[in-house]
């Protein structure tokens, strides 16, 4: 059964919907890349997938195991998020809060996952420093670091590369990567059809209003959706 099976959505606000007819599903250990212009509805989908806000129609269904509160969330982060005035060490212990329940601590198990998870992403030696004085690469670290607090199974990703230089951006994919190759299933919305294609197992192509692809990569690359993106030599959609 898939982690994650979505049936006929229809997706919108104040009562307009903005995109209809998704189905796709996340089995364990899939890359899925959520690709398409703006205004298409991935920022909506990623709160319908979240539980965050319910479907105008369809339904989510969650399977193989996994909860509706086992989604990892690396969010786009804003200029206030950026500027956050804690340390790397609680920034990534906040992950397990989903765990903590009513009990107003983190446990022993929490605070050795929250450090395993710093070593993991290689920002152990920043555990003392302030979130807010880290570069844009270092910060994206220390979130997925947390991300990972709160699950085991699958993350959810919007625009992690954004707003990154060439070099870092490079630098997240490959760590990214290595995450799936651990194990973790990755669903990623991003604006960059290139990057998808080379890193993606699946990818979900939304054109304004609807569902253009959803399939295999090498399916993508033999599809219209995917032939108009390697007719425009590999811009973003």
């Amino acid at each position: 059964m898939p982690q994650l099976s979505c049936q006929d959505l229809t997706l919108g606000y104040e009562g307009k919907a903005v995109a209809s007819g998704l189905s796709f599903t996340v089995g364990a250990g899939d890359y899925l890349c959520i690709v398409g212009e703006n205004g298409c509805g991935k920022s909506t989908l990623v709160k319908t997938l979240l539980r965050l806000k319910a479907p105008m129609a369809g339904q989510v269904v969650v399977g193989d195991g996994l909860r509706p509160g086992e989604i990892g969330y690396l969010p786009q982060q804003t200029v206030v998020q950026k500027d956050f005035p804690a340390s790397v060490r609680e920034v990534v212990r906040s992950g397990c809060l989903n765990r903590c329940g009513l009990r107003p601590f983190y446990n022993r198990a929490e605070k050795q996952m929250a450090e395993e998870n710093m070593d993991r992403l290689g920002v152990s030696s920043l555990a003392k420093r302030c979130y807010r004085e880290l570069s844009g690469g270092q910060q994206q670290r220390v979130l997925l670091a947390r991300a990972l607090c709160a699950t085991r199974k699958i993350l959810l990703l919007d625009e992690p590369t954004a707003g990154l230089d060439p070099k870092v951006t490079a630098e997240l994919y490959a760590l990214i990567g290595r995450l799936n190759d651990e194990g973790i299933t990755i669903v990623m919305i991003s604006h960059d059809v290139g990057a998808s294609v080379r890193y993606a197992s699946h990818i979900l192509h939304i054109g304004k209003g609807s569902a253009l692809f959803f399939g295999t990569k090498a399916a993508y690359l033999e599809s219209e959706a995917g032939r108009a993106y390697a007719d425009v030599g590999g811009g973003q959609a």
